[in-house]
Protein backbone atom coordinates (compact mmCIF):
# COMPACT_ATOMS: atom_id res chain seq x y z
CA UNK A 1 0.00 0.00 0.00
CA UNK A 2 0.82 4.09 -0.88
CA UNK A 3 -0.15 6.92 0.05
CA UNK A 4 1.26 10.23 -1.69
CA UNK A 5 0.53 11.75 1.63
CA UNK A 6 3.08 14.23 2.44
CA UNK A 7 6.01 14.09 4.84
CA UNK A 8 4.29 14.41 8.62
CA UNK A 9 4.66 17.59 10.40
CA UNK A 10 5.61 18.29 13.48
CA UNK A 11 3.24 17.43 16.64
CA UNK A 12 3.32 19.94 19.43
CA UNK A 13 1.74 19.62 22.61
CA UNK A 14 -0.32 22.80 23.84
CA UNK A 15 0.42 23.53 27.51
CA UNK A 16 -1.00 26.05 29.91
CA UNK A 17 2.06 26.83 32.40
CA UNK A 18 0.44 30.22 32.99
CA UNK A 19 -3.59 28.89 33.52
CA UNK A 20 -4.83 28.19 36.19
CA UNK A 21 -4.96 24.87 37.74
CA UNK A 22 -8.21 22.82 36.72
CA UNK A 23 -9.11 21.82 40.49
CA UNK A 24 -8.33 23.33 43.98
CA UNK A 25 -8.03 21.08 47.06
CA UNK A 26 -11.61 22.30 48.12
CA UNK A 27 -12.99 20.28 44.62
CA UNK A 28 -11.77 16.84 45.80
CA UNK A 29 -13.07 14.37 47.36
CA UNK A 30 -12.61 13.17 50.71
CA UNK A 31 -9.25 10.68 50.31
CA UNK A 32 -11.38 7.69 52.10
CA UNK A 33 -13.51 5.18 51.15
CA UNK A 34 -17.42 5.38 51.46
CA UNK A 35 -18.96 3.07 53.39
CA UNK A 36 -22.55 2.65 54.66
CA UNK A 37 -23.12 6.76 53.91
CA UNK A 38 -19.90 8.21 55.28
CA UNK A 39 -16.48 8.58 54.94
CA UNK A 40 -14.70 6.24 57.54
CA UNK A 41 -11.57 7.90 58.99
CA UNK A 42 -9.50 4.68 59.04
CA UNK A 43 -8.88 1.97 56.73
CA UNK A 44 -6.56 -0.43 58.57
CA UNK A 45 -7.99 -2.73 62.09
CA UNK A 46 -6.30 -0.31 64.10
CA UNK A 47 -7.84 2.49 62.81
CA UNK A 48 -4.80 4.35 61.69
CA UNK A 49 -4.63 5.48 57.45
CA UNK A 50 -3.00 2.28 55.95
CA UNK A 51 -1.19 2.48 52.82
CA UNK A 52 -2.18 5.21 49.76
CA UNK A 53 -1.96 5.10 46.27
CA UNK A 54 -0.91 8.14 44.76
CA UNK A 55 -3.28 9.53 41.87
CA UNK A 56 -1.80 11.16 39.33
CA UNK A 57 -2.12 14.13 36.57
CA UNK A 58 -1.29 12.38 33.23
CA UNK A 59 -0.65 16.18 31.53
CA UNK A 60 1.65 17.13 33.91
CA UNK A 61 2.92 13.83 36.02
CA UNK A 62 2.08 15.60 39.01
CA UNK A 63 0.45 13.75 42.22
CA UNK A 64 -3.05 15.81 43.26
CA UNK A 65 -4.20 13.31 45.44
CA UNK A 66 -3.64 10.06 47.39
CA UNK A 67 -6.44 8.08 48.62
CA UNK A 68 -6.29 5.21 50.67
CA UNK A 69 -5.49 1.33 49.30
CA UNK A 70 -8.47 -0.77 50.53
CA UNK A 71 -7.88 -4.00 51.77
CA UNK A 72 -10.19 -7.24 51.53
CA UNK A 73 -11.54 -6.16 55.13
CA UNK A 74 -12.55 -2.97 53.51
CA UNK A 75 -14.52 -4.75 50.47
CA UNK A 76 -16.10 -7.49 53.60
CA UNK A 77 -17.54 -4.05 55.89
CA UNK A 78 -19.01 -2.65 52.62
CA UNK A 79 -20.58 -5.66 51.69
CA UNK A 80 -22.35 -6.24 54.78
CA UNK A 81 -23.42 -2.39 54.54
CA UNK A 82 -24.49 -3.31 51.07
CA UNK A 83 -26.78 -6.38 52.66
CA UNK A 84 -28.26 -4.45 55.93
CA UNK A 85 -29.56 -2.04 52.82
CA UNK A 86 -30.79 -4.49 50.79
CA UNK A 87 -34.26 -5.01 51.63
CA UNK A 88 -35.37 -1.66 52.30
CA UNK A 89 -34.46 -0.57 49.06
CA UNK A 90 -35.84 -3.12 47.21
CA UNK A 91 -39.09 -2.80 48.63
CA UNK A 92 -39.44 0.59 47.72
CA UNK A 93 -42.26 0.90 44.44
CA UNK A 94 -40.77 1.70 41.24
CA UNK A 95 -42.39 5.48 41.67
CA UNK A 96 -40.22 5.82 44.97
CA UNK A 97 -37.12 4.73 43.18
CA UNK A 98 -37.23 6.45 40.29
CA UNK A 99 -37.50 9.43 42.18
CA UNK A 100 -34.52 9.35 43.75
CA UNK A 101 -32.92 8.36 39.92
CA UNK A 102 -34.14 11.97 39.05
CA UNK A 103 -32.69 13.63 42.15
CA UNK A 104 -29.42 12.02 41.58
CA UNK A 105 -29.27 13.53 38.00
CA UNK A 106 -29.98 16.83 39.47
CA UNK A 107 -27.19 16.79 41.27
CA UNK A 108 -24.94 15.86 39.22
CA UNK A 109 -26.37 18.42 36.86
CA UNK A 110 -25.99 21.01 39.08
CA UNK A 111 -22.41 20.42 39.82
CA UNK A 112 -21.26 19.63 36.00
CA UNK A 113 -18.62 21.80 36.06
CA UNK A 114 -16.97 20.90 39.01
CA UNK A 115 -16.76 17.30 37.84
CA UNK A 116 -16.13 17.96 33.98
CA UNK A 117 -13.00 19.65 35.81
CA UNK A 118 -12.21 16.85 38.46
CA UNK A 119 -12.36 13.88 35.32
CA UNK A 120 -10.06 16.30 33.18
CA UNK A 121 -7.65 17.03 36.07
CA UNK A 122 -7.41 13.59 36.69
CA UNK A 123 -7.42 11.18 33.24
CA UNK A 124 -5.81 14.08 31.44
CA UNK A 125 -9.08 14.12 28.83
CA UNK A 126 -9.39 16.95 27.01
CA UNK A 127 -12.33 19.50 28.37
CA UNK A 128 -15.25 18.17 25.24
CA UNK A 129 -14.44 14.69 26.36
CA UNK A 130 -15.37 15.26 29.79
CA UNK A 131 -18.32 17.12 29.18
CA UNK A 132 -19.81 15.04 26.73
CA UNK A 133 -18.95 12.29 29.64
CA UNK A 134 -20.69 13.86 32.41
CA UNK A 135 -23.81 14.73 30.16
CA UNK A 136 -24.30 11.06 29.43
CA UNK A 137 -24.36 10.50 33.28
CA UNK A 138 -27.22 12.93 33.78
CA UNK A 139 -29.11 11.13 31.21
CA UNK A 140 -28.46 7.69 31.96
CA UNK A 141 -29.87 8.54 35.40
CA UNK A 142 -32.59 10.00 34.01
CA UNK A 143 -33.60 7.09 31.02
CA UNK A 144 -33.25 4.35 34.02
CA UNK A 145 -35.39 6.59 36.13
CA UNK A 146 -37.84 6.53 33.53
CA UNK A 147 -37.39 2.85 32.11
CA UNK A 148 -37.71 1.47 35.79
CA UNK A 149 -41.31 2.29 35.79
CA UNK A 150 -42.27 1.16 32.34
CA UNK A 151 -40.62 -2.35 32.80
CA UNK A 152 -42.62 -5.21 31.30
CA UNK A 153 -43.01 -9.19 31.02
CA UNK A 154 -44.89 -11.78 30.04
CA UNK A 155 -48.76 -11.29 30.24
CA UNK A 156 -50.34 -12.88 33.02
CA UNK A 157 -53.13 -15.90 32.46
CA UNK A 158 -53.63 -19.73 32.61
CA UNK A 159 -50.68 -21.51 30.66
CA UNK A 160 -52.61 -24.52 32.17
CA UNK A 161 -56.02 -24.75 33.07
CA UNK A 162 -56.91 -23.58 36.35
CA UNK A 163 -53.71 -22.08 37.11
CA UNK A 164 -52.74 -18.60 37.07
CA UNK A 165 -49.04 -17.73 36.11
CA UNK A 166 -47.82 -14.45 37.35
CA UNK A 167 -44.22 -13.29 36.44
CA UNK A 168 -41.90 -11.51 38.85
CA UNK A 169 -39.03 -9.11 38.52
CA UNK A 170 -36.98 -9.10 41.55
CA UNK A 171 -33.71 -7.56 42.59
CA UNK A 172 -30.98 -9.54 42.29
CA UNK A 173 -29.51 -8.50 45.77
CA UNK A 174 -25.95 -6.98 46.03
CA UNK A 175 -24.07 -6.40 43.00
CA UNK A 176 -20.36 -5.74 42.95
CA UNK A 177 -19.08 -3.23 40.40
CA UNK A 178 -15.54 -2.99 38.96
CA UNK A 179 -14.79 0.19 36.84
CA UNK A 180 -12.24 1.62 34.00
CA UNK A 181 -9.95 4.31 34.31
CA UNK A 182 -10.76 5.44 30.70
CA UNK A 183 -14.19 6.97 31.69
CA UNK A 184 -14.25 6.50 35.21
CA UNK A 185 -17.67 8.22 35.81
CA UNK A 186 -19.43 7.63 32.95
CA UNK A 187 -18.93 4.27 33.60
CA UNK A 188 -19.80 4.24 36.82
CA UNK A 189 -23.31 5.36 35.87
CA UNK A 190 -23.74 2.91 33.36
CA UNK A 191 -23.87 0.50 35.81
CA UNK A 192 -24.83 1.98 39.25
CA UNK A 193 -28.10 3.46 37.58
CA UNK A 194 -29.19 0.45 35.89
CA UNK A 195 -28.38 -1.02 39.44
CA UNK A 196 -30.40 0.67 41.55
CA UNK A 197 -33.18 1.25 38.98
CA UNK A 198 -33.83 -2.57 39.01
CA UNK A 199 -33.72 -2.28 43.24
CA UNK A 200 -30.44 -3.78 44.01
CA UNK A 201 -27.41 -2.08 46.32
CA UNK A 202 -24.13 -1.86 45.22
CA UNK A 203 -19.87 -1.89 46.20
CA UNK A 204 -18.08 -0.26 43.53
CA UNK A 205 -14.24 -0.14 43.05
CA UNK A 206 -13.35 2.31 41.01
CA UNK A 207 -9.83 2.24 39.08
CA UNK A 208 -7.13 3.00 41.24
CA UNK A 209 -5.88 5.62 38.56
CA UNK A 210 -8.81 7.09 38.42
CA UNK A 211 -10.98 7.55 41.50
CA UNK A 212 -11.85 10.91 42.12
CA UNK A 213 -15.02 11.32 40.32
CA UNK A 214 -16.41 8.48 42.03
CA UNK A 215 -15.77 9.58 45.60
CA UNK A 216 -16.86 12.70 44.42
CA UNK A 217 -20.16 10.99 43.21
CA UNK A 218 -20.61 9.43 46.66
CA UNK A 219 -19.75 12.94 48.55
CA UNK A 220 -22.65 14.49 45.86
CA UNK A 221 -25.65 12.03 46.39
CA UNK A 222 -24.97 10.79 50.21
CA UNK A 223 -27.97 12.95 51.10
CA UNK A 224 -30.13 11.43 48.76
CA UNK A 225 -29.65 7.53 49.12
CA UNK A 226 -30.41 5.08 52.24
CA UNK A 227 -26.81 4.55 54.28
CA UNK A 228 -25.43 1.43 52.57
CA UNK A 229 -27.13 1.76 49.37
CA UNK A 230 -23.73 2.90 47.24
CA UNK A 231 -20.90 2.10 48.63
CA UNK A 232 -17.03 2.71 47.39
CA UNK A 233 -13.56 1.13 48.19
CA UNK A 234 -10.64 2.37 46.42
CA UNK A 235 -7.82 -0.29 45.99
CA UNK A 236 -5.97 -2.63 43.29
CA UNK A 237 -7.75 -5.51 41.27
CA UNK A 238 -5.42 -8.12 42.58
CA UNK A 239 -6.89 -7.74 46.70
CA UNK A 240 -9.92 -5.80 46.55
CA UNK A 241 -10.90 -6.34 43.11
CA UNK A 242 -10.50 -10.25 43.84
CA UNK A 243 -12.33 -10.29 47.18
CA UNK A 244 -15.51 -8.60 45.63
CA UNK A 245 -15.76 -11.13 43.08
CA UNK A 246 -15.50 -13.80 45.29
CA UNK A 247 -17.06 -12.75 48.29
CA UNK A 248 -20.31 -14.96 49.18
CA UNK A 249 -22.87 -12.53 49.62
CA UNK A 250 -22.73 -10.73 46.47
CA UNK A 251 -24.63 -11.74 43.77
CA UNK A 252 -23.39 -10.59 40.80
CA UNK A 253 -20.16 -9.06 39.58
CA UNK A 254 -20.71 -6.36 37.18
CA UNK A 255 -17.04 -5.35 35.11
CA UNK A 256 -16.20 -2.94 32.63
CA UNK A 257 -12.23 -3.66 31.70
CA UNK A 258 -10.20 -5.63 30.10
CA UNK A 259 -10.10 -9.37 28.74
CA UNK A 260 -7.47 -10.24 31.43
CA UNK A 261 -9.73 -8.28 34.24
CA UNK A 262 -12.65 -10.46 32.88
CA UNK A 263 -10.92 -13.59 32.74
CA UNK A 264 -9.51 -13.01 36.62
CA UNK A 265 -13.16 -12.08 37.37
CA UNK A 266 -15.31 -15.02 36.21
CA UNK A 267 -12.83 -17.46 37.61
CA UNK A 268 -13.01 -15.83 41.13
CA UNK A 269 -16.97 -15.60 41.02
CA UNK A 270 -17.12 -19.34 39.97
CA UNK A 271 -17.03 -20.83 43.18
CA UNK A 272 -19.77 -19.25 44.29
CA UNK A 273 -21.83 -19.30 41.23
CA UNK A 274 -22.79 -15.59 41.01
CA UNK A 275 -24.26 -13.81 38.10
CA UNK A 276 -21.30 -12.28 36.25
CA UNK A 277 -21.74 -8.93 33.36
CA UNK A 278 -18.64 -8.23 31.23
CA UNK A 279 -17.70 -5.29 28.87
CA UNK A 280 -14.46 -6.06 27.66
CA UNK A 281 -12.29 -4.75 25.03
CA UNK A 282 -12.63 -4.00 21.46
CA UNK A 283 -11.01 -3.92 17.78
CA UNK A 284 -13.60 -2.34 15.80
CA UNK A 285 -13.25 -3.00 12.53
CA UNK A 286 -14.26 -0.11 10.18
CA UNK A 287 -14.84 -1.09 6.68
CA UNK A 288 -14.90 1.20 3.81
CA UNK A 289 -16.29 0.28 0.67
CA UNK A 290 -15.15 1.86 -3.14
CA UNK A 291 -18.87 3.15 -3.26
CA UNK A 292 -18.45 4.95 0.69
CA UNK A 293 -18.45 9.09 0.77
CA UNK A 294 -14.61 9.07 1.41
CA UNK A 295 -14.58 12.43 2.64
CA UNK A 296 -17.34 12.19 5.27
CA UNK A 297 -15.70 9.12 6.78
CA UNK A 298 -12.26 10.19 6.86
CA UNK A 299 -14.06 13.37 9.11
CA UNK A 300 -15.70 11.25 11.29
CA UNK A 301 -13.58 8.45 11.78
CA UNK A 302 -10.98 11.03 12.87
CA UNK A 303 -13.74 11.59 15.79
CA UNK A 304 -14.03 8.08 16.26
CA UNK A 305 -10.58 6.97 15.91
CA UNK A 306 -9.25 9.40 18.69
CA UNK A 307 -12.04 10.45 20.83
CA UNK A 308 -10.74 9.96 24.14
CA UNK A 309 -7.21 10.05 22.94
CA UNK A 310 -8.00 6.56 21.27
CA UNK A 311 -8.33 5.04 24.98
CA UNK A 312 -11.64 3.88 24.31
CA UNK A 313 -12.82 0.25 23.55
CA UNK A 314 -15.23 1.35 20.74
CA UNK A 315 -12.59 2.95 18.92
CA UNK A 316 -12.66 2.89 15.09
CA UNK A 317 -8.91 1.54 15.62
CA UNK A 318 -8.74 -1.39 12.36
CA UNK A 319 -9.66 0.03 9.22
CA UNK A 320 -9.61 -2.20 6.41
CA UNK A 321 -10.48 -0.01 2.62
CA UNK A 322 -11.43 -1.51 -0.44
CA UNK A 323 -8.05 -1.62 -2.60
CA UNK A 324 -9.29 0.70 -5.29
CA UNK A 325 -9.63 3.64 -3.45
CA UNK A 326 -7.19 3.17 -0.42
CA UNK A 327 -4.72 5.69 -1.66
CA UNK A 328 -7.39 8.73 -1.95
CA UNK A 329 -8.64 7.65 1.31
CA UNK A 330 -5.46 7.44 3.36
CA UNK A 331 -4.58 10.93 2.53
CA UNK A 332 -8.01 11.78 3.58
CA UNK A 333 -7.85 10.94 6.55
CA UNK A 334 -4.17 11.46 6.92
CA UNK A 335 -4.86 15.27 6.03
CA UNK A 336 -7.99 15.10 9.05
CA UNK A 337 -5.64 13.35 11.75
CA UNK A 338 -2.97 16.01 11.07
CA UNK A 339 -5.36 18.27 12.14
CA UNK A 340 -6.31 17.43 15.99
CA UNK A 341 -5.15 19.57 18.66
CA UNK A 342 -2.93 18.13 21.27
CA UNK A 343 -3.00 19.13 24.36
CA UNK A 344 -3.31 20.08 28.07
CA UNK A 345 -6.78 19.92 29.03
CA UNK A 346 -6.54 23.16 30.65
CA UNK A 347 -4.72 24.83 27.33
CA UNK A 348 -8.07 25.51 25.53
CA UNK A 349 -11.68 24.21 25.27
CA UNK A 350 -10.51 23.10 21.17
CA UNK A 351 -8.14 20.46 22.45
CA UNK A 352 -9.28 16.95 20.98
CA UNK A 353 -6.42 14.75 22.28
CA UNK A 354 -5.26 14.70 25.49
CA UNK A 355 -2.21 12.01 27.43
CA UNK A 356 -2.54 8.42 27.84
CA UNK A 357 -3.60 7.62 31.38
CA UNK A 358 -0.58 6.45 33.36
CA UNK A 359 3.00 6.00 32.46
CA UNK A 360 2.55 2.14 32.23
CA UNK A 361 0.07 2.64 29.64
CA UNK A 362 2.07 5.38 27.43
CA UNK A 363 4.67 2.51 27.26
CA UNK A 364 2.22 -0.03 26.24
CA UNK A 365 0.61 2.15 23.75
CA UNK A 366 4.25 3.07 22.06
CA UNK A 367 5.41 -0.27 22.77
CA UNK A 368 2.92 -1.50 20.18
CA UNK A 369 3.77 0.82 17.62
CA UNK A 370 7.19 -0.08 18.21
CA UNK A 371 6.60 -3.68 17.11
CA UNK A 372 4.29 -2.72 14.33
CA UNK A 373 7.34 -1.21 12.92
CA UNK A 374 9.72 -4.00 13.13
CA UNK A 375 6.56 -5.72 11.32
CA UNK A 376 7.30 -3.71 8.56
CA UNK A 377 4.56 -0.67 9.11
CA UNK A 378 4.76 2.44 8.44
CA UNK A 379 3.34 6.20 10.14
CA UNK A 380 2.01 7.76 7.37
CA UNK A 381 1.48 10.34 10.28
CA UNK A 382 2.54 10.70 13.94
CA UNK A 383 4.26 7.11 15.55
CA UNK A 384 6.25 8.81 17.76
CA UNK A 385 6.01 9.93 21.64
CA UNK A 386 6.21 13.44 22.37
CA UNK A 387 8.05 15.31 25.03
CA UNK A 388 7.02 15.71 28.59
CA UNK A 389 5.84 16.69 30.89
CA UNK A 390 3.19 14.39 30.66
CA UNK A 391 2.08 10.83 28.91
CA UNK A 392 1.57 12.04 25.32
CA UNK A 393 1.64 10.38 22.31
CA UNK A 394 1.03 12.04 18.55
CA UNK A 395 -1.69 10.99 16.64
CA UNK A 396 -0.94 8.09 14.41
CA UNK A 397 -1.78 5.91 11.58
CA UNK A 398 -0.11 2.85 10.49
CA UNK A 399 -0.05 1.80 6.91
CA UNK A 400 1.66 -1.12 4.97
CA UNK A 401 0.61 -3.61 7.94
CA UNK A 402 0.95 -7.63 6.49
CA UNK A 403 -1.99 -9.46 7.29
CA UNK A 404 -2.25 -10.80 11.03
CA UNK A 405 0.36 -8.07 12.63
CA UNK A 406 -0.34 -7.58 16.03
CA UNK A 407 -1.42 -3.85 15.62
CA UNK A 408 -4.55 -4.93 13.84
CA UNK A 409 -5.39 -8.19 16.12
CA UNK A 410 -4.75 -6.68 19.88
CA UNK A 411 -6.18 -3.55 21.59
CA UNK A 412 -4.30 -0.70 21.26
CA UNK A 413 -5.78 1.52 23.52
CA UNK A 414 -4.42 4.88 22.44
CA UNK A 415 -3.92 7.31 20.10
CA UNK A 416 -3.18 4.75 16.96
CA UNK A 417 -5.30 3.12 14.16
CA UNK A 418 -4.31 1.05 11.33
CA UNK A 419 -4.99 0.72 7.76
CA UNK A 420 -5.63 -2.46 5.56
CA UNK A 421 -6.96 -3.15 2.19
CA UNK A 422 -9.33 -5.37 0.99
CA UNK A 423 -10.33 -6.91 -2.62
CA UNK A 424 -14.17 -7.86 -2.35
CA UNK A 425 -17.02 -8.65 0.45
CA UNK A 426 -16.02 -11.76 1.39
CA UNK A 427 -12.53 -10.54 2.14
CA UNK A 428 -14.06 -7.92 4.13
CA UNK A 429 -15.87 -10.01 6.20
CA UNK A 430 -13.63 -12.67 6.54
CA UNK A 431 -10.79 -9.94 7.66
CA UNK A 432 -13.53 -7.89 9.95
CA UNK A 433 -14.26 -11.15 11.98
CA UNK A 434 -10.99 -12.26 12.57
CA UNK A 435 -10.32 -11.25 15.63
CA UNK A 436 -10.87 -12.57 19.38
CA UNK A 437 -13.03 -9.64 20.29
CA UNK A 438 -16.38 -8.66 19.35
CA UNK A 439 -17.49 -5.68 20.31
CA UNK A 440 -18.39 -2.67 17.82
CA UNK A 441 -17.94 -1.99 14.02
CA UNK A 442 -18.97 0.20 11.46
CA UNK A 443 -19.66 -0.14 7.74
CA UNK A 444 -19.35 2.44 5.14
CA UNK A 445 -20.94 2.22 1.75
CA UNK A 446 -23.60 4.43 0.23
CA UNK A 447 -25.26 0.91 -1.39
CA UNK A 448 -28.26 0.33 0.97
CA UNK A 449 -28.47 -3.37 0.36
CA UNK A 450 -25.02 -4.04 1.35
CA UNK A 451 -25.74 -1.87 4.34
CA UNK A 452 -28.33 -3.96 5.53
CA UNK A 453 -26.62 -7.50 4.49
CA UNK A 454 -22.85 -6.34 5.76
CA UNK A 455 -23.58 -5.80 9.32
CA UNK A 456 -25.53 -8.53 9.87
CA UNK A 457 -22.66 -10.92 9.05
CA UNK A 458 -19.99 -9.11 11.44
CA UNK A 459 -19.88 -10.67 14.73
CA UNK A 460 -20.00 -7.36 16.81
CA UNK A 461 -22.61 -6.37 19.10
CA UNK A 462 -22.89 -2.58 17.75
CA UNK A 463 -22.79 -2.01 14.38
CA UNK A 464 -22.65 1.39 12.57
CA UNK A 465 -23.75 2.38 9.35
CA UNK A 466 -21.93 5.52 8.05
CA UNK A 467 -20.96 6.42 11.42
CA UNK A 468 -18.96 5.37 14.49
CA UNK A 469 -19.06 5.74 17.99
CA UNK A 470 -22.75 7.43 18.44
CA UNK A 471 -24.55 5.84 21.49
CA UNK A 472 -27.68 6.91 23.08
CA UNK A 473 -29.15 5.45 26.70
CA UNK A 474 -32.01 4.11 25.13
CA UNK A 475 -30.20 1.49 23.25
CA UNK A 476 -27.91 -1.75 24.70
CA UNK A 477 -24.15 -1.44 24.66
CA UNK A 478 -22.21 -5.06 24.77
CA UNK A 479 -20.15 -7.24 22.93
CA UNK A 480 -19.87 -10.67 21.48
CA UNK A 481 -16.79 -13.32 21.75
CA UNK A 482 -13.81 -12.02 23.74
CA UNK A 483 -15.95 -8.80 24.53
CA UNK A 484 -17.99 -10.22 27.13
CA UNK A 485 -21.55 -10.68 27.69
CA UNK A 486 -24.07 -8.72 29.12
CA UNK A 487 -25.66 -5.38 28.25
CA UNK A 488 -24.60 -1.88 29.87
CA UNK A 489 -27.89 1.19 28.38
CA UNK A 490 -30.91 0.23 27.42
CA UNK A 491 -34.15 -1.95 29.19
CA UNK A 492 -31.85 -4.61 28.48
CA UNK A 493 -29.32 -3.73 31.23
CA UNK A 494 -32.38 -3.73 33.71
CA UNK A 495 -33.44 -6.93 32.70
CA UNK A 496 -29.54 -8.07 33.60
CA UNK A 497 -29.77 -6.69 37.17
CA UNK A 498 -32.77 -8.65 37.91
CA UNK A 499 -34.68 -11.94 38.39
CA UNK A 500 -37.65 -13.47 36.89
CA UNK A 501 -39.64 -15.14 39.19
CA UNK A 502 -43.00 -17.36 38.26
CA UNK A 503 -45.47 -17.37 40.85
CA UNK A 504 -48.46 -20.13 39.93
CA UNK A 505 -52.09 -19.81 41.48
CA UNK A 506 -54.21 -22.97 41.19
CA UNK A 507 -57.64 -21.28 41.23
CA UNK A 508 -59.51 -24.86 40.28
CA UNK A 509 -62.96 -24.70 41.80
Amino acid sequence: MTTDAATPTTVTVRRAADAQPLISAADLPPARHFIDGTFPEGTSPDGSPGRVIDVIDPSTENVIARIPEGTAGDIDRAVAAAAGAKGRWARLVPKDRSEVLHAIADRLAENTDLLVRLESANTGKPLAVSQDDIGMTIDTFRFMAGALRANTSMAAGDYVEDHLSVILREPLGVIGVITPWNYPLLMAAWKIAPILAAGNTLVIKPSEQTPLTTLKFAELVADLLPPGVVNVVNGHGPETGARLAEHPDVDMIALTGSVASGRAVARAAADTLKRVHLELGGKAPVLVFEDADLAAAASALKGAGFWNSGQECGAACRILVHESVADRFIGQLVDEVRSLVVGDPRSGEDVEVGPMVSKAHFDRVTGYVERARNEGARAATGGAALDGPGYFIAPTVLVDLPEGAEATRQEIFGPVVTVETFADEEEAVRRANDVPLGLSASVWTENARRGHDIPARLDSGTVWVNSHLVLAAEVPWGGFKGSGYGRDLSVYALDDYSRTKHVMHHHGR
